[in-house]
């Protein structure tokens, strides 16, 4: 595949697309010097400046690295993904699977560590998922409500824990977790799907926590994270 010259817009954008197309096809492999930037500027139809910003940003995503006096090496076919990309491109069971471990200790942290003003926002949390419950004839729009009620009652829970990691990482699940959350309601129908467990699970889990009784906590938690999962699976 020759490389042609590029029209005007982003060049630099441009330029390392190409050369990224170049490396995933096979034509340098991992592991090949690339050429020089005279050459690349040349059949790019660029400057050299606008090559040396591309392999910038081809260093940057992991795919090649510069070693002095040598030159500019493969190292990958494919960039480096970070944490977030990575999520989004996860399974939300496999997302959910993680979260089962991560809850499952926030809860219990957060049966030993809650504050009275804790205690409060997790309450006032399980008010407004108890308020936000479709009824027969909810529209979408209720329905997605009512999730993220529910998330924020995890939410208010997991900042419980005070822990700033589990924290963060719960934040980080939130996104992946809402769409497959969004994905199951319109396959099972939360209408008719069993709303008085869901309501009494929560209101356990929450009655736990505020007991202070961290085995409780993590065997609600542990109970109701499956029963999600498993309709994830049957998916």
């Amino acid at each position: 595949m020759p490389l042609g010259p590029l029209r005007p817009s982003p060049l630099v954008e441009q330029a390392a697309q190409r050369l990224r197309g170049q490396i995933a096809d096979g034509t340098w492999p991992v592991g090949t010097r690339l050429p020089g930037e005279t050459t690349l500027a040349r059949e790019l139809g660029v400057g050299r400046s606008t090559v040396r910003e591309a392999l910038r940003a081809l260093a940057g995503a992991g795919l090649v690295q510069a070693r002095q006096g040598a030159g500019v090496f493969v190292l990958a076919t494919e960039p480096d993904e970070d944490w977030r990309a990575r999520l989004r491109r996860a399974s939300v069971a496999d997302v959910y699977e993680v979260r089962e471990m991560i809850e499952g200790r926030a809860t219990e942290l957060a049966a030993l560590r809650r504050t009275d003003a804790d205690l409060e926002a997790i309450e006032r949390a399980l008010a407004a998922r108890d308020a936000a419950r479709p009824g027969t004839d909810a529209a979408a729009p209720a329905v997605e409500a009512f999730i993220d009620a529910d998330i924020a009652l995890h939410a208010a829970i997991v900042r419980a824990a005070h822990n700033p990691v589990l924290a963060d990482l719960f934040a980080e699940f939130v996104p992946v977790l809402r769409e497959g959350l969004l994905d199951l309601a319109a396959l099972v129908d939360v209408r008719r799907h069993d709303l008085d467990h869901g309501r009494d699970a929560h209101a356990a889990l929450v009655a736990a926590v505020r007991d202070r009784d961290p085995a409780a906590a993590a065997r609600v938690i542990a109970a109701e994270l499956e029963q999600t999962l498993a309709g994830l699976r049957r998916r």
